[in-house]
């Protein structure tokens, strides 16, 4: 086996339980619901941010993340939106003192990593939280 080596994504797995997923449907064949779900599914805290539904996953959305209560605080920040809303979503991310922006597949915009990792949040763009923690946690287990 071999030794284990600083992997920034399995400590925030291990670290942060609670993640605002931006953009997520309530649409069964939607990725950010089938994400969602197998995170919920996994143990974590899902606070959905879509101003299009009232509850995703049985859990009450809220129209951004500056609506989610300051009692329930967000540690993951997982959009999945546009590159163009990226920017707004790490402003808001960084006033409600979110530990991470995560940007899924597809999703790049580096000023905005650059003005989040300036504010102390860790940042992962283009990537998917689903393999990544199934190739963390899981792979073993098949």
């Amino acid at each position: 086996m071999p030794a284990h080596t600083s992997d920034p994504i399995h400590d925030m797995f291990v670290q942060y339980k609670t993640i605002a997923v931006v953009g997520l449907s309530a649409k069964l064949d939607r990725p950010s619901y089938r994400v969602a779900k197998f995170l919920q599914e996994q143990g974590y805290r899902i606070i959905p941010v879509t101003p299009t539904y009232d509850a995703v996953l049985g859990e009450k959305a809220y129209p951004n993340l500056l609506d989610v209560p300051k009692n329930q605080p967000v540690e993951i920040v997982d959009i999945f939106r546009r590159p163009e809303y990226v920017p707004e979503i790490v402003d808001q991310a960084i006033k409600i003192g979110a530990k991470v922006v995560w940007m899924q597949l597809g999703i790049v915009h580096e000023n905005a990593a650059a003005k989040a990792r300036s504010h102390g949040l860790q940042v992962v763009m283009d990537k998917c939280t689903k393999p990544e923690f199934t190739n963390r946690f899981l792979s073993s287990q098949v």
